[in-house]
């Protein structure tokens, strides 16, 4: 098995959640598999999340948003952890993305003759892979029957748009009420995953 560099955020600001032990248990498969790992939780960052100014004026990226950049481009492979709330990501990831995915780091517009943009890009993140985990409140299928694909937005919307390929994702629930041995079988998926890499 090739040994891969693979960078873990967990995307929920609490650590002591069901998704936090799921990056718990993946970041300790990886390591006994000899994967080099790095991990960040996002609630161990400090920036801004709002876009003050939408994309008319780019703000300046703080040192932590510097940071997840520079694992970003280390890793051959990432692995985005967070609970679904209201059929999308917790609102401080999503600023995280909408703050530092920016061209020059995850694409960039080709410009046609006259210097616009054409509606071509280039991915600068082609070559690397991803597993997104998603814990959720209700049943998976039955939100997705009723609301559609809530991981589209970072699966295809974010990753994919930068070159991301493939994206896995995995997604568990309910996670409330759900009994102790199941919850103990995610983890040892979670720990398999981190072995395997993927």
């Amino acid at each position: 098995m090739k040994k891969k560099k693979i960078f873990i955020l967990l995307g929920h600001p609490d650590t002591e959640t069901s998704v936090g032990s799921f990056a718990d248990e993946y970041e300790r498969g990886a390591k006994e598999a000899d994967h080099e790992v790095h991990r960040i939780n996002i609630s161990d960052l400090n920036f801004d999340p709002i876009l003050h100014k939408g994309y008319k004026e780019i703000q300046e990226l703080e040192p932590d948003l510097k940071r997840v950049q520079e694992e970003m481009k280390w890793a051959d492979h990432y692995v985005f952890l967070y609970p679904n709330w209201w059929c999308t990501m917790p609102a401080v990831l999503k600023g995280m993305f909408d703050r530092m995915f920016l061209p020059g780091f995850a694409f960039n517009y080709r410009k046609n003759k006259k210097g616009g943009n054409t509606i071509f890009w280039d991915k600068l993140l082609s070559g690397k892979s991803a597993r997104i985990v998603v814990t959720t409140g209700s049943h998976p299928l039955l939100i997705r029957i009723f609301f559609g694909d809530y991981t589209n937005e970072l699966s295809r919307g974010i990753l994919g748009f930068a070159g991301v390929s493939p994206v896995r994702v995995s997604v568990f629930g309910p996670c409330g009420d759900t009994p102790p041995k199941k919850k103990e079988g995610w983890k040892k998926k979670m720990y398999s995953l981190g072995r395997k890499g993927i």
